[in-house]
């Protein structure tokens, strides 16, 4: 095998047919593609340009099938290299804390292109990898951030990814049922992107989430969906300034019933905002005074 998979485009055809089966061609060439780019430390295009070169020495062949052998689990990409791509950061996973998701970095994206400038602190609650603290803290640098999870794992990869991007946050670890502004202080804007996923809808769930990904920061009771956004927003009550804003990632199925939960807590300009794909993925109101 090792004769065989001499060149980057050998390692590549090589990975994208071991995924086959459980994954499409499309999906298995970019999972291949990032495997190459890890192992030869090279950029896609990089690896293009090289693609024919003898380049695969023992080491990259080994690292390559071993990455292989995980992957063909259904291990997700993301957990087989350690890391993955956010906004510009590079972000430090494990199978202690979720993948960031295109929808979150979208989430980011809301936060930031609205409050530009923004000077003050902000709060993202249920933290995880410390993904959107990162983002916000390197666009905002003026503001002053933290994050909290009652994951001690998560807390930990958080302050690693803090500090392998340069930013400076302040991490907490702490249950948001039983955490409240003494241990935070206020802030101007809070955000979280916590368990919404109930656990009926695990049946339209790919197995690499389900058999990798920690439970806890995904599902919550069909009986009780909202959970966490009204622990959010009781803490709320006393951590957020009045006036400030808070960001919240929903269910598409909820907008509605999160839209009158931030009414019952009194906020105004609510807004249920859909993502790039027409989903209502996004909550937004502001605190009255």
């Amino acid at each position: 095998m090792a004769v065989k998979l001499q060149t980057i485009k050998d390692i590549r055809n090589y990975i994208s047919s071991e995924l086959s089966g459980l994954y499409d061609g499309k999906e298995s060439a970019a999972i291949s593609g990032i495997i190459v780019s890890k192992v030869f430390k090279i950029s896609g295009v990089s690896a293009l340009l090289k693609e024919n070169d003898i380049l695969a020495g023992r080491r990259e062949t080994g690292m390559a099938l071993r990455y292989c052998i995980r992957l063909k689990t259904g291990e997700p990409v993301q957990y087989v290299t350690g890391e993955t791509s956010f906004h510009g950061c590079i972000i430090k996973v494990n199978r202690g804390v979720l993948i960031p998701r295109p929808e979150t970095e979208e989430l980011v994206d809301l936060i930031i292109k609205e409050n530009k400038g923004f000077a003050g602190r902000i709060i993202d609650i249920g933290t995880g990898s410390g993904c959107i603290a990162v983002a916000l803290a390197k666009s905002l640098p003026s503001s002053q951030v933290i994050g909290i999870d009652r994951s001690k794992r998560a807390i930990k990869t958080a302050i690693r990814n803090a500090a392998f991007n340069r930013t400076e946050i302040s991490f907490l670890e702490a249950d948001i049922f039983k955490t409240d502004s003494s241990e935070t202080g206020t802030a101007g804007l809070i955000v979280s992107n916590p368990p919404y996923v109930r656990n009926s809808e695990k049946q339209f769930m790919h197995r690499n989430v389900l058999d990798f990904e920690p439970p806890g920061a995904l599902f919550v009771p069909d009986d009780d969906p909202l959970r966490f956004y009204m622990a959010i927003l009781r803490f709320a009550v006393y951590a957020l300034d009045p006036g400030g804003a808070i960001y919240l990632e929903i269910n598409e199925s909820m907008g509605n019933k999160v839209h009158d939960l931030l009414r019952s807590f009194n906020y105004g300009e609510i807004r249920i905002i859909k993502d790039i794909n027409g989903k209502e993925r996004f909550a937004n109101g502001r605190k009255n005074a």
